[in-house]
């Protein structure tokens, strides 16, 4: 259905990896009772699935890029309505989250033939009664018509701390100052790209999550929502 149409409610949520997002996002489409778009996952399905294509993310020339692209443009995955992902008919929730993932995701999100395989998807998430798109360029590119648009931010230091307590807690053993200097690098290739980099769409309304709780953050949005 085209964004057009004023009667599909629609609320973009962008910001780099760690501000909390997807668990804001979340939240909200839960209580509007609206469709949710983690575009952030459909990039890291690609690379997923380049990865077990034998496909190199490393390499930057025509060949492989349209192969990437091609992957994307072919991506056979299932968000199922209980929580979790499908991607050829195998659960991959856990694999698309860690670090490893959300880094490969940002080297093919760099690829305009990916992003143009992928626009059109993500255009398709816009269906009655609303829906609530988290990302990076949900505001600027894929939504720009949206009438709420969020752009979330934190420190890279708050936003490393935030992801080594989950990793801890998981049991997974990992340095902090490794984990401050990943996020610096992909917030550098994110800001930098030439399609749709990261950056607020100019009608944003902007939200600094570093000193606030989820709870905080979650009342702030749903504020801006009440006001429109």
């Amino acid at each position: 259905m085209s964004g057009s149409n004023n009667s599909i409610g629609l609320i973009t949520i962008d910001g780099p990896g760690g501000v909390g997002k997807g668990t804001i996002s979340a939240l909200v489409a839960e209580q509007l009772g609206w469709h949710y778009l983690d575009s952030g996952a459909l990039y890291r399905l690609t690379a997923l699935a380049c990865v077990q294509k034998g496909i190199s993310l490393e390499k930057n020339d025509d060949n492989t890029n349209e192969q990437i692209a091609d992957v994307a443009q072919a991506l056979d995955v299932k968000f199922l309505s209980q929580g979790g992902i499908l991607l050829e008919g195998q659960e991959v929730e856990a694999q698309i989250r860690t670090e490893v993932a959300g880094n490969n995701a940002s080297k093919v999100a760099v690829i305009d033939k990916v992003r143009n395989a992928l626009f059109l998807r993500q255009k398709d998430f816009l269906q009655v009664p609303g829906l609530v798109a988290d990302g990076r360029d949900m505001g600027t590119t894929i939504f720009p018509e949206a009438p709420l648009k969020i752009f979330l931010t934190a420190s890279a230091q708050e936003r490393a701390k935030r992801r080594y307590k989950q990793l801890i807690e998981k049991g997974i053993t990992v340095k902090m100052p490794d984990l401050v200097a990943e996020i610096q690098q992909r917030d550098e290739r994110d800001m930098n790209r030439l399609a749709s980099p990261l950056k607020p769409a100019q009608d944003a309304q902007t939200i600094d999550t570093s000193e606030l709780s989820i709870k905080e953050v979650f009342a702030k949005v749903m504020r801006l929502y009440a006001q429109l």
